[in-house]
């Protein structure tokens, strides 16, 4: 609204500061509005990128956990590993619950495959401050009241808002529908009308309330977990997922030594077991001087018509994967290797720990083999182009 001018000063600056408090409550409205579809959209591409690295932590987690449990017998750590196991097996499908989020807010109205039944309406009866509410306010807005097409819908609106409070009974909504319709601007007295000054400082402390719940919506948006993490690194989203996938890769590394060191050396007061031609699938390893038993190349330096051969699990190739390559993961290699064409085969993984030992039964095995030095994450830092299976952006899991 523009201030209207006035020759009494005091009403003049009455004016505007109702014209002003009117601009900070449409701009914070609009800032809050913005702020909630950008936590909205950074917590999808969140859980499409980071959501496999999340489930696989978990799971190594809990494996590390069986591992610790089965090498010593210990009570405590077996309980822990149960546990960790238990978190793994409930964790919810985020893509069907992402999914029934964005049909919710699209309206589509597709049917869940057991729809819950409905609740019996509640009767409700109104008290008497409700009742008293509702008939004052269907006096002031009702639409027959107006022969204007645009009012009478703006009216009909209304009018829906405080049937369905009423419905409830819910005298302090009826209230609040009150305060709102006397002092809307589509309300406010002429200039020059002698309740003027009173509709001025009711809709200020109408805006000024306004603007109160919008600010504590946006400090609890802040405070959410999304938006907690979006502040991190408001301007440029990408590079914040791309900085907290390093981050989660580097755990997982960890994680991963920690399994390999739990897994690779016997068990107190025994002797290790047999996991075959290879240590166990789910790790990068390598035993001392590898490297320097199989054959290797390079990524910068490998044939044009290289034929690749993937060995990681099927979450890490489904993130990303080069095109054309042949995916037989490391724990299902042996029973598979009649799948394996008979010419020369370089051998990915993630950082070339299970590849190295794949090379080496191949070459065990009479095959011509070479380990690709630093896997897929050299594969990545070279420019290599990626896939994925889903068609979202690639990255190397």
């Amino acid at each position: 609204m523009s201030p209207v001018r006035w020759t009494d000063p005091e009403r003049q600056r009455l004016e505007e500061q109702v014209a002003a408090t009117e601009l900070a409550w449409l701009t914070l409205d609009v800032d809050v509005a913005t702020l909630r579809v950008e936590i909205d959209n950074f917590a999808l591409i969140h859980h499409q990128r980071l959501g496999p690295l999340y489930a696989r932590l978990d799971e190594l987690e809990a494996l590390v956990a069986e591992a610790r449990a089965a090498r010593t017998g210990d009570p405590e750590d077996r309980r822990i590993a149960a546990e960790a196991r238990r978190v793994v097996d409930e964790l919810p499908d985020l893509d069907a619950l992402f999914d029934s989020v964005r049909q919710a807010e699209a309206g589509s109205g597709a049917e869940s495959p057991e729809p819950a039944q409905p609740e019996a309406p509640q009767r409700v009866r109104p008290g008497k401050e409700a009742q008293r509410l509702y008939r004052e306010l269907a006096r002031q807005a009702h639409p027959d009241l107006s022969t204007d097409p645009a009012e009478q819908q703006r009216r009909s609106a209304f009018i829906a808002r405080a049937n369905e409070a009423y419905g409830r009974g819910d005298a302090e909504a009826l209230r609040a529908l009150a305060e709102e319709w006397s002092t809307a601007p589509e309300a406010a007295p002429a200039p020059d009308a002698p309740d003027r000054e009173q509709w001025l400082l009711q809709r200020l402390d109408w805006l000024t309330a306004r603007i109160g719940e919008l600010a504590a919506e946006r400090v609890r948006l802040e405070s959410t977990a999304m938006g907690s993490l979006l502040s991190l690194g408001p301007g440029d989203p990408d590079e914040l997922l791309a900085e907290l996938a390093d981050q989660l890769l580097a755990k997982a590394a960890a994680q991963q030594a920690e399994l390999a060191e739990l897994l690779g050396g016997p068990p107190p007061g025994g002797p290790a077991g047999d996991n075959g031609p290879f240590h166990d699938g789910c790790h990068e390893q390598e035993t001392p001087g590898m490297s320097q038993q199989i054959p290797t190349a390079q990524v910068d330096k490998l044939p044009a018509d290289a034929l690749l051969l993937d060995v990681r699990e099927q979450d890490e190739w489904d993130a990303g994967h080069a095109e054309g390559a042949l995916h037989i993961p490391m724990s299902q290699f042996v029973a598979r290797l009649g799948e394996v064409p008979d010419s020369p085969l370089y051998v990915l993984c993630r950082v070339g720990g299970r590849s190295a030992q794949v090379v080496q039964y191949l070459v065990g095995q009479g095959r011509e083999a070479f380990n690709v030095d630093g896997g897929m994450f050299a594969w990545e830092q070279a420019g290599r182009p990626l896939v994925s299976s889903s068609g979202v952006e690639a990255y190397v899991l």
